[in-house]
């Protein structure tokens, strides 16, 4: 019979149906299983706080003030995504207030004198912040401060400065008890009952920009009185349970002075009419009655966008009373520029930080220079080069010379990831002004910045085999003087790109954008034509953004197919209605003639003003599956589209130029080295622009949420990879209104090159605490953690693979590398353990494709130590097969069963010798070691006659313990 598990999922849970296996012993939990921990609030050294939006409170010494703690999440306070004012989930302002009342209780002060609003407290869709709540010191008479603060959790280690969101004033005085009027009529006598449609009114709201969830739709009825307004409030019956937690819940105080945000907005003057209201300034409350989950509320004026407050219970009782309430009209565009603050957080730079000369370095090591592949092939035969293998790859002048050169880099490399060498052998590829490093740093050459892209996947996806080293274009003297002076200090860095400037070293970090950006709508003019080139849903979302955010009036959209391409006639039509005159035109953009044409075509009364270019091709594969001819078709889009942009609007006057790069360019290049490589060149182009004095910015994307077009490619499995990859986990996808934020807080920026990715820094914090390592670009954002110490000989000493391997017989030695085979393949894969990983499946059915069986080579690399062939998993396809290949590579001694007797044998001597057994064990020790001799004996002299064993079993019988442990000798 079929079984309904439909309501068993614990209380909270998203859905009341859950998918369960449908095979037969899967013993995986599908529920969270907590266990006690020593990290509550006591343990800590703090006290607890009996409080749903606060966790702990510390007392400062010397100060006799209090610090209360806490974070906020989506997750952890699922309600506050119901309060979302100007498109962004904010905490609502009577949250502060309940924040700083609670400390106020705390502190023994129960009266808020004063608290003032000064900054939304903005919660992010994904991680949380860490909340603080400071009560200063008692004053003269007994009043003290309250500060409200927070800070994103995923904020760098430097010291970020706190974002403070409210201060203001407790005191102690006596309460009068009493709320001033008699709620116990109710309603009240002469207040005509409002007509209120509760969906119009939240319909009104939302124009006004409060989007407004079920927790927060809690006005069930209104009265008026001359000014006076009286409502009925409560919470939904899912929020009633939590209410008794709260002094009072904030979605239900902000209930009861919806009615009186909406008047004062109605009152507001004509050029903040229609914009939201929101309490700026609380005076003189006093909260009488906690726990309350409906309300009796009268609001009426008190002097100019200022109201008094006052709540009761269903009986009557006094809950609320408050002198005053200022409110304040917030502009939109204000919160959409904390939006962007907010942003910044997922907006970087690459940073060149200079890199300390290491004292008494060693020598400069040799090294051989390299051209070509046969180059490679040459130094293989001859045994490998002994330290490093040079390729110097700089660009010319020609139009295709970034693919030129990007395909003999590629011959070069993919010839030395597959030679066999000494393991510390590197191959060092140099540029030179390919990265713009150093204080007055410009690219002069995108070619070699192409080739930064590509090699950057190289090394993705071959760790520690390849270095990257960018000197000054005018270097004197050529190569060898750098070389000389600086390889072995590149050498001694372990750091994987590198850049000579002067007589400095310095490497690329990512950094927050922290300083405050231009206003992205005065870019484009009204009256200028924007060219939006690439079609797809990213072509889409930039078009549609410019016409309702950046005020653009004319957008000349060019694809392949122009108006035929899918959805653009929708697209067309729908700007059109927003006022836009909008034309799609087929064009080629990688074909120079077809894009001197479309040029040409922009009418004179509105020139060409801007360009933004998002057409591009994806074409995933590893460094060693890449050939010239793929090189070309991810080029063509790329390269030479925004070439032939690039030179044909030099002497147009735009506004700005911006191309659509990827993080892949950066970082996160692994199995698009192609993609990385075109891409690269952009962020190149950039920088020239921007050094030539021209308007230039390239946005290194990451992943977006976006499924159509050529984001639809990078499917889930491919975004999983990428925040696995130098992310460790810390990679999430864009949506459309976080990138098109982050595309405004680029915009009006002076750099040439951004990286708007969302990064969870979090997984990056733990891989390193764990003593897993901070990825070198990320070094600037989360500090390395120290190495764990560990005691020699302990049971928590980490053994390499060969020693564990040693001392057991071949079965089992094939056993434990079979484990470590599944267990690494389980954790590309993304499977819960090694046990989803079938020993005879083959590893392209269990799901491995090119990139996955290299990130596995890897992970087995360092595992065992051994260098291995990129072609690793397809040469031995299963588990099975690998595990044993493992095993003849480690070339581990095989163990005799004689020898393994023989240690089993000295383990129980010593065990034999630590018991110091009394004459009963002792006797029983021996009668097993008669047993264990008599089987020894018999399969020595089995099949030599008979009589043999008959007279064996009478010596041992006969034999006293002394003859029985010089048998054992003997038989040593």
């Amino acid at each position: 019979m079929p079984v309904d598990w439909t309501g068993v999922l614990p209380a909270g849970s998203a859905s009341a149906h859950v998918d369960l296996p449908t095979y037969a012993f899967d013993h995986q939990h599908y529920w969270l299983h907590t266990a006690p921990t020593a990290t509550d609030a006591t343990s800590l050294g703090q006290s607890a706080v009996d409080h749903p939006l606060l966790g702990a409170m510390v007392e400062l010494p010397h100060s006799d003030g209090l610090l209360f703690t806490s974070r906020l999440s989506l997750k952890s306070h699922p309600w506050l995504a119901d309060h979302v004012v100007g498109g962004l989930v904010l905490v609502p302002a009577t949250g502060l207030l309940e924040l700083a009342v609670r400390a106020g209780d705390g502190a023994g002060c129960g009266i808020l004198d004063e608290l003032v609003t000064e900054a939304p407290l903005v919660v992010p869709e994904q991680g949380g912040v860490r909340v603080q709540v400071a009560v200063g010191a008692p004053g003269e008479n007994g009043s003290r401060t309250v500060e409200i603060y927070s800070q994103r959790e995923d904020a760098p280690d430097d010291g970020e400065t706190w974002t403070r969101h409210a201060t203001g004033l407790l005191s102690a005085s006596a309460s009068t008890g009493g709320t001033g009027f008699d709620f116990t009529a109710w309603p009240p006598s002469g207040a005509a009952q409002v007509e209120l449609d509760t969906d119009d009114l939240y319909a009104g709201l939302l124009e006004r920009g409060y989007a407004y969830g079920p927790v927060f739709q809690g006005v069930r009825a209104v009265w008026r009185r001359g000014e006076e307004l009286f409502a009925e409030v409560a919470l939904p019956d899912e929020a009633r349970k939590e209410a008794g937690s709260f002094g009072l819940h904030p979605a239900l105080l902000d209930a009861a002075l919806q009615a009186g945000t909406f008047a004062a907005a109605a009152d507001t003057a004509d050029e903040t009419a229609g914009q939201p209201v929101m309490p700026f300034s609380w005076n003189g409350l006093v909260l009488h009655a906690s726990g309350a989950s409906a309300l009796r509320v009268r609001v009426a004026p008190n002097g100019p966008d200022t109201l008094s407050v006052a709540a009761a219970d269903q009986t009557g009782s006094p809950v609320l009373t408050m002198d005053s309430l200022v409110m304040r009209a917030v502009n939109i565009e204000q919160l959409g520029a904390s939006a962007a603050a907010e942003s910044r957080d997922s907006l970087f730079a690459v940073e060149w930080t200079e890199l300390p000369l290491a004292e008494g370095a060693e020598p400069a090591p040799t090294w051989v220079p390299v051209a070509t592949a046969d180059d490679i092939a040459a130094l293989t035969a001859s045994g490998g080069p002994s330290a490093v293998a040079v390729l110097e790859a700089v660009g010319g002048n020609g139009g295709d010379s970034a693919l030129a050169l990007s395909s003999q880099v590629l011959e070069v490399v993919q010839a030395w990831l597959s030679a066999s060498g000494p393991e510390e052998s590197r191959l060092v590829v140099l540029t030179r002004g390919a990265v713009a490093a150093g204080s007055e740093g410009a690219v002069t050459d995108p070619a070699g910045a192409a080739v930064w892209g590509l090699v950057r996947a190289a090394q993705s996806e071959n760790p520690d085999r390849i270095v990257l080293l960018d000197t000054d274009p005018d270097t004197e003297g050529g190569v060898e003087p750098v070389l000389d002076s600086y390889l072995a200090a590149v050498a001694a860095s372990g750091e994987p790109q590198i850049a000579v400037r002067g007589t400095a070293l310095s490497v690329p970090r990512l950094a927050r954008i922290t300083t405050q950006v231009a206003d992205s709508t005065a870019v484009f003019g009204p009256d200028g034509t924007v060219l939006v080139s690439g079609g797809g849903s990213l072509g889409a979302l930039a078009a549609r953004h410019l016409v309702a955010r950046n005020g653009v009036r004319h957008l000349v959209l060019a694809s392949r197919r122009g108006p035929d391409a899918e959805g653009v006639r929708e697209l067309v039509a729908e700007l059109t209605e927003q006022g836009a005159t909008v034309s799609a035109v087929a064009c080629d953009v990688s074909d120079r003639e077809q894009v001197e044409a479309l040029l040409a075509a922009v009418p004179q009364e509105h020139p060409l003003r801007g360009v933004v270019h998002t057409a591009g091709v994806f074409d995933p594969g590893v460094i060693g599956a890449l050939t010239p001819e793929r090189l070309a078709k991810v080029f063509a889009p790329k390269v030479d589209a925004v070439r032939h942009l690039d030179e044909l609007t030099r002497g147009f006057d735009l506004d700005a130029f911006v191309v659509y790069s990827s993080a892949s360019s950066v970082f996160m290049g692994a199995g698009s080295g192609g993609y990385a490589a075109a891409n690269a060149f952009l962020d190149g182009l950039m920088a020239r622009r921007r050094a030539a004095g021209l308007p230039g910015l390239s946005l290194s994307w990451g992943p977006w949420e976006q499924v159509t077009g050529m984001a639809g490619n990078i499917d889930d499995l491919t975004r999983t990879r990428m925040s696995r990859r130098e992310g460790r986990g810390g990679v999430l996808a864009l949506r459309a209104t976080e990138g098109m934020e982050l595309f405004d807080a680029a915009l009006g920026s002076e750099h040439a090159l951004l990286v708007p990715v969302s990064l969870d820094l979090r997984a990056v914090r733990a891989d390193a605490a764990a003593g897993g390592g901070v990825p070198h670009l990320l070094r600037g954002l989360v500090r390395a953690g120290r190495q764990q110490a560990r005691a020699a000989g302990s049971g928590a000493e980490r053994l390499q693979l060969s020693d564990r391997l040693a001392g057991l017989p071949v079965a089992k030695q094939e056993a434990l590398l079979l484990d470590v085979v599944r267990m690494q393949a389980a954790v590309v894969l993304g499977h819960s353990g090694p046990e989803s990983v079938r020993v005879d499946m083959a590893f392209n059915e269990a799901g491995f494709d090119s990139l996955t069986s290299v990130e596995l080579r890897n992970r087995l690399r360092e595992a065992t130590g051994l260098k291995l062939p990129a072609t690793l998993v397809f040469d031995h396809p299963t588990p099975l097969a690998l595990a044993h290949h493992l095993r003849g590579e480690l070339a581990v001694d095989e163990v005799s069963p004689a020898d393994a007797v023989l240690a089993g044998l000295a383990g129980l001597e010593a065990v034999i010798e630590s018991a110091a057994p009394d004459e009963e064990a002792r006797d029983r020790i021996t009668a097993r070691l008669r047993e264990l001799l008599r089987a020894a004996e018999a399969a020595a002299v089995g099949g030599t006659g008979t009589g043999a064993t008959d007279t064996s079993d009478r010596d041992l019988e006969n034999a006293s313990d002394e003859e029985l442990f010089a048998l054992f000798e003997r038989l040593d």
